[in-house]
């Protein structure tokens, strides 16, 4: 059974500008989700699945809908606000989160399966090396992640929050350590800068997390659980949020899963800042010089 690709694509992009998961990059107007879905297609995945806002419905429809001649697509939407039996519901203004988002595709998805950004571009061959561990390796008790070098995803328009990876001797998860306000600082890179907190130097060739994660369905009856209790102990916090990282922290301090750490060379980047459109279109332009896309991507 071929993996799946489930594109977290709910967030609003309010330090972007706009909905910037359709926004046009590539040279023909195609947004990044585009580039992701040609790397899937290429690596062997059969079905996309999009998590969404119901209100984009139609906008993501009239894009992606192209392509169901070449791969299953589904859509999935997160409710910003739901109820949970044994709780008032919490009027909330975004939803709980992106473990939330993950957990609405479990009616759609029985088959091992990787969780991406839809407004982040992951390299082609990041999908080769998460689709061979999704067919051949994925289990209830071995799951992955993608390691990026943290240089590799730095912004230079503005500073930047990551998740940097603890790693043991056999290359598995042991913690995620989420650091903000990060930046190069002449030959260093540091976080906490502009903050009340003292700025730290971190390892520039740290793995960091890009959500890029590869699950078998066995984790969504973990979430729900999990989410259900978060939302018991945070019910009075309208803008508390409940990450994937915080489920993958408590299955692994549990010792109920092995989370490998999967090293990728590729140059991961996004546009959190309207900034960083011209970096994200130029970089897509070399690959196009280079020949990892075609010009026209379907052509």
């Amino acid at each position: 059974m071929k993996p799946t690709l489930l594109i977290l694509a709910a967030g609003m992009g309010s330090r972007y500008g706009g909905l910037k998961q359709i926004d046009g990059i590539g040279p023909n107007d195609e947004p990044i989700i585009e580039y992701s879905i040609y790397d899937a297609i290429k690596a062997g995945f059969g079905k996309i699945v999009f998590v969404i806002r119901e209100e984009f419905d139609s906008a993501f429809r009239e894009i992606f809908d192209t392509f169901n001649n070449r791969i299953d697509i589904e859509y999935v939407y997160q409710p910003v606000n739901f109820k949970v039996d044994g709780l008032s519901l919490v009027e909330r203004t975004k939803p709980w989160g992106t473990s939330h988002a993950v957990l609405v595709a479990k009616d759609v998805i029985k088959e091992p399966f990787a969780v991406i950004n839809a407004d982040d571009y992951y390299g082609a061959n990041s999908f080769k090396i998460m689709a061979d561990f999704l067919a051949n390796e994925c289990s209830p008790s071995n799951m992955s992640m993608l390691g990026y070098i943290l240089e590799n995803t730095l912004s230079e328009n503005g500073t930047v929050n990551r998740g940097v990876c603890e790693v043991d001797s056999k290359s598995n998860l042991i913690e995620v350590n989420e650091r903000e306000k990060l930046a190069r600082q002449e030959e260093k890179v540091e976080y906490n800068i502009g903050s009340d907190e003292p700025s730290r130097e971190v390892d520039p060739k740290s793995y960091v997390s890009m959500n890029y994660w590869g699950f078998h369905p066995s984790i969504f009856k973990d979430i729900e659980k999990g989410l259900h209790s978060f939302m018991k102990e945070n019910s009075n916090s309208p803008t508390a949020e409940y990450y994937i990282p915080n489920i993958v922290s408590d299955k692994i301090k549990a010792g109920e899963i092995a989370i490998a750490v999967i090293p990728t060379n590729d140059n991961w980047f996004g546009v959190t800042y309207k900034e960083d459109k011209q970096m994200a279109i130029e970089t897509l332009n070399k690959h196009i010089e280079n020949g990892v896309y075609p010009k026209s991507l379907w052509s």
